[in-house]
């Protein structure tokens, strides 16, 4: 390649800030765009020679065949460009959104699967941010300028999209709001008069903020943990469904080495012994499937050669976790613990509790994508 940017490139980064922020008295301002919830991806093409840059500057172009094809279609012949590789699936009945676990599946190193899922559920990029242009590094000027660089590429699909922005805090605020529906998880602010620097915070991001009521039920260890120092890497939470069986939902495993000390020794007098009556009980050992569609150690496309072992406890203690949006039955990211909560019973930890933000059709923010596929099946 000969271009003013040699792959790889860290991108630019975001700090979290607790709301979306308004317009400054001073300066040029705050640009606001939706945040994507994808594989974020820096394109470098010169000519026929197309790089997919992941975030940690790893080249992924090889799983995502359709997207080089459709770079050398849609791009320009010598630029890099930064933005976000996502999936959309038509939904039931509220439209399109966008499929984290579908994209997900596209790590794989079987070259026949990554070819056959290219085909069925194609993956589109949402670009942000112009990095250069032919022979010219644009990261030092002001991303106003970038933009209208991004905006001369004229990408309008069908699988390179220009992300919708603005600079009214409010519009963004209704965003905020508005497109979760679709599947992306916040929004973004970002400095009109900045540069771009690789590898640093200098943007904002606003994700969703909730908590919820939920069964512990068991833990993982964490992979210090010895015998004279057991350690928990990871706490498995689950919510009873509409027919009484408990799922899994997700793991909070963000503690300190003391505080997981504290855990286990806190925990222990609620392990199941294997083989015991109880552990023919548990909901997520019970042979009977009683145990619901998602419990730990079940098999998955995702299981294969890994540890998928667990600690199982007694599903008596309700704990309070943070988490910011759910995709499809489960939380999207690791939930945070905020305290335990004695004064809930088990059972009353159900999903009834769970706000679900009202559909939005992802088509509508990505013109001339045409119909998206429908959902994959496991």
């Amino acid at each position: 390649m000969s271009l003013p940017i040699d792959p790889p490139v860290r991108p630019m980064l975001a700090r979290s800030v607790p709301d979306v922020p308004g317009q400054p008295s001073t300066g040029a301002g705050w640009v606001y765009e939706p945040k994507w919830d994808g594989f974020r991806v820096i394109i470098h093409r010169d000519g026929d020679d197309v790089v997919l840059g992941s975030r940690t500057g790893k080249p992924i172009e090889r799983y995502f065949p359709e997207v080089v094809d459709a770079v050398r279609a849609e791009l320009p012949e010598r630029c890099v460009v930064d933005g976000e590789l996502v999936i959309a699936i038509e939904g039931e009945g509220a439209g399109a959104r966008l499929d984290f676990d579908t994209l997900s599946q596209r790590i794989h190193p079987a070259d026949s699967r990554v070819r056959m899922l290219s085909e069925a559920v194609p993956a589109h990029v949402v670009v942000f941010d112009v990095l250069a242009r032919d022979d010219d590094d644009l990261t030092a000027r002001p991303l106003v300028d970038r933009l209208e660089e991004l905006d001369a590429l004229t990408l309008d699909g069908p699988r390179l999209h220009v992300t919708p922005r603005t600079s009214d805090a409010e519009v963004a605020s209704e965003w905020f709001a508005a497109f979760e529906g679709a599947g992306l998880d916040g929004v973004m602010a970002k400095s009109a008069d900045g540069a771009y620097e690789p590898n640093k915070r200098g943007w904002l991001k606003v994700k969703h903020a909730r908590t919820a009521d939920v069964v512990l039920a068991g833990m993982r260890p964490h992979k210090t943990s010895t015998p004279g120092r057991p350690l928990v890497g990871s706490l498995l939470l689950g919510l009873y469904d509409d027919v009484g069986a408990l799922q899994l939902v997700g793991a909070a495993s963000s503690f300190t080495a003391a505080r997981r000390a504290a855990l286990h020794a806190e925990l222990s007098s609620l392990v199941v012994a294997p083989g015991s009556a109880e552990a023919e009980a548990h909901p997520w050992l019970a042979a009977d499937g009683a145990s619901g569609d998602r419990r730990p150690g079940a098999p998955s496309r995702w299981s294969s050669g890994k540890d998928s072992s667990f600690v199982a406890l007694r599903p008596e203690r309700v704990l309070e976790v943070g988490y910011d949006h759910m995709e499809g039955t489960r939380f999207r990211h690791t939930a945070q613990l905020k305290r335990w909560r004695p004064d809930r019973e088990p059972a009353s930890c159900t999903f009834d509790q769970l706000e679900e933000p009202v559909g939005y059709d992802l088509a509508a923010l990505l013109p001339g994508a045409g119909r998206f596929p429908a959902p994959m099946s496991p």
